[in-house]
C-alpha cells in the first residue's frame, strides 16, 4: 500500500477534477445534444468510483477479496426506498445517517462472522451472505419482489425554507455526488496514512507478525470492514437517488464482480486507481455495448489484456510511467565504451548485485 505518491499524482487528479467541474462548459460543445445523457453517465461513474474506493480498502489495503460487497450497496438503496415517505421527499439530514447506520450494523454483524475465515473461504462466505440477501429481497413482498421499489422523490437538503442543493436538478446532483466522492477520497487518504492505516498495512504484509507484536488484528479488520461497508452504502444510496428505484440486481454478485474488476483495472491499493478504473470500465462498457451484442466478450478480453500489460493497473501508468529507454546520443556517447564484465560476472559466480532504483 502506497502511503505517499509522486507529485504528479495529485497534479493529474486535480486536473481531472477541474475538467469534471467545468463539464457544463465543454460538454455541450463536444457532445452536443447528448451532453445531458453523458452528465448522467459521469454521475454514475463518480458513484461507482466511490463504491470501488470502498472495496479497495478491503482488497488493496488489507488483502481481503470480497464478492459480497454489493450487499451494502443494494441494502442502502432499499433502506432509502423503504424509509422514504410515499408522497413527499425525505430530508437528507436524517436519511443519510440512517443509511450509514443500517450499513454499519449490517457490516458489523456480517464482518464479525466472515472475518473468522481466510482466503477462499472468506471469498465464499461474503458471496454467500450477498446471495442470501439477494434471494430474500427477490422473494419478499415488502421489497417489491424482483421488480424492486420505486423512489418517487429524491431527499431534500434544506435549512428551514432555504434549499441548499436541489438534488432533483441533474447538474446540482452531479456536483453533490462529486463532492461526496471527493470527501470519501480525502477521508480514505487520511485513513491509510494514519496509525490505523499503518496497522492495516502491516496486517496485509504479515498478520501473524502483527499478532506477535500484540495487535488485535481481528478488531482492526472488523473496523475496516465496517468503514468499507458504510462507504459502499453511501454509494448505493446515491445510485438509488439517481435512478429512482432499488431492485435485487443491486445486491447480486454480478455487481460485486464488476466493482472488483474496476479495482483491479485501476490498480489495487492506490486509492485513486479504483476511481480511474470505474471511469475506464464504464467508458469501455458504453463503447462495447453500442458496438456489438457480444460486448461482454470484448470487455473480458480487454480487461485481461490490460491486466497482462499493466499489472499495476491504470495507476501504474501514473506512478511509474513507461520509459522508452533510448540511448543518449552525443559526442561523449558515440565514443564511450561499455565497461567489460568481470570473469565472475560472465560465469555467473558473482554475488548478488546492488541495483539502484530509478
Amino acid at each position: 500500500m502506497l502511503h505517499s505518491y509522486p507529485k504528479r499524482v495529485p497534479i493529474i487528479m486535480l486536473a481531472l477534477t477541474v475538467l469534471l467541474v467545468f463539464y457544463p462548459l465543454w460538454g455541450p460543445i463536444l457532445i452536443g445534444d447528448g451532453s445531458d445523457f453523458f452528465l448522467e453517465k459521469l454521475t454514475l461513474m463518480l458513484i461507482l468510483g466511490l463504491f470501488a474506493m470502498s472495496l479497495d480498502l478491503l482488497v488493496g489495503v488489507i488483502g481481503l477479496v470480497s464478492l459480497g460487497h454489493a450487499l451494502f450497496f443494494g441494502l442502502a438503496g432499499y433502506t432509502l426506498a423503504l424509509a422514504s415517505p410515499s408522497y413527499n421527499a425525505a430530508s437528507l439530514w436524517w436519511m443519510l445517517p440512517l443509511v450509514m447506520l443500517v450499513s454499519a450494523v449490517s457490516a458489523l454483524v456480517i464482518g464479525a462472522l466472515v472475518l473468522r475465515t481466510r482466503g477462499i473461504f472468506f471469498i465464499m462466505t461474503t458471496l454467500a451472505f450477498g446471495q442470501m440477501l439477494y434471494y430474500l429481497v427477490s422473494d419478499a413482498s415488502f421489497t417489491g419482489g424482483s421488480d424492486g421499489l420505486f423512489i418517487m422523490f429524491k431527499p431534500t437538503l434544506t435549512i428551514g425554507d432555504q434549499t441548499l442543493i436541489d438534488l432533483e436538478n441533474p447538474l446540482q446532483f452531479f456536483y453533490f455526488v462529486m463532492g461526496m466522492t471527493l470527501l470519501t477520497y480525502l477521508f480514505l487518504h487520511w485513513l491509510i496514512r494514519s496509525y490505523f492505516g499503518q496497522v492495516l498495512d502491516g496486517i496485509h504484509d504479515n498478520e501473524h507478525r502483527m499478532q506477535a507484536l500484540g495487535y488485535a488484528t481481528y478488531g482492526y479488520k472488523l473496523a475496516a470492514f465496517v468503514i468499507s461497508g458504510v462507504l459502499a452504502g453511501v454509494a448505493g444510496m446515491l445510485a438509488a437517488m439517481q435512478y429512482g428505484f432499488a431492485n435485487p440486481a443491486q445486491l447480486g454478485w454480478h455487481l460485486s464482480g464488476e466493482v472488483l474488476m474496476m479495482v483491479i483495472l485501476g490498480g489495487m491499493g492506490t486509492l485513486f486507481g479504483p476511481l480511474l478504473g470505474a471511469f475506464a470500465y464504464e467508458l469501455l462498457h458504453y463503447a462495447f455495448e453500442h458496438l456489438t451484442v457480444y460486448w461482454q466478450l470484448l470487455m473480458g478480453l480487454t480487461i485481461i489484456l490490460i491486466v497482462l500489460v499493466l499489472p499495476k493497473g491504470l495507476a501504474g501508468l501514473i506512478l511509474d510511467p513507461p520509459r522508452l529507454g533510448l540511448p543518449r546520443i552525443g559526442v561523449g556517447g558515440l565514443f564511450r565504451t561499455r565497461p567489460a564484465a568481470s570473469n565472475k560476472t560472465r560465469l555467473g559466480l558473482a554475488g548478488p548485485q546492488k541495483h539502484e532504483e530509478g
